[in-house]
């Protein structure tokens, strides 16, 4: 039996507009649009997506699963992300060769330094 991964759910109070935004900031498409669920992919052919679907409730606790993104400007993105509307996060873990960040409804996610090795 194999397995095909087909996206990441993320729970949003506007799936939409979390949607747009994922989908600016990572330069991705968007291959299915509707008022309560927005999902983007690099190409529309191509897997795993992102998939912001409504909930009712809003985000209370750290995540419990983030994406973390390997850029090739560690510099230019954490100051282009802001930018488009993603916060700067301390959780207190010192000095690291990564940068926490935020989206517009409080999601974590990491932009990484250079790979070592």
């Amino acid at each position: 039996m194999a397995l095909e991964w087909e996206q990441v759910i993320v729970d949003a109070a506007d799936p939409v507009a979390l949607g747009r935004w994922w989908a600016e900031a990572l330069g991705r498409v968007c291959v299915d649009e509707a008022d309560d669920e927005y999902e983007i992919r690099t190409a529309p052919d191509r897997l795993p997506g992102l998939l912001f679907g409504h909930v009712p409730e809003p985000k209370t606790v750290k995540n419990r699963l983030h994406l973390d993104f390997r850029p090739q400007d560690q510099a230019a993105e954490v100051a282009r992300l802001p930018a488009l509307g993603a916060r700067h996060a301390d959780i207190w873990q010192g000095e690291q060769p990564w940068v926490l960040l935020v989206d517009p409804e409080g999601n974590e996610f990491c932009v990484l330094g250079e790979r070592s090795g």
